[in-house]
């Protein structure tokens, strides 16, 4: 619907935090290799986020 982009905090939160649900899931029901990937998805949710907020701290102390 292009309320969100993969550029911002929410929506990399949300991925985030739906790799952490399948991750619990997947480990739950004895599913390690989709649980494996799921936390490999969550490590890149993660580094965007702190991508993102690097680059926003950056952008509020050039001011």
């Amino acid at each position: 619907m292009g309320r969100l982009t993969g550029q911002s905090a929410l929506y990399q939160g949300m991925n985030v935090v739906g790799a952490a649900g399948f991750v619990v899931n997947g480990w739950w029901h004895g599913a390690v290799p989709s649980a494996s990937l799921n936390i490999i998805w969550a490590l890149i949710g993660g580094v965007a986020l702190w991508r993102i907020a690097r680059k926003k701290g950056s952008s509020t102390s050039a001011m």
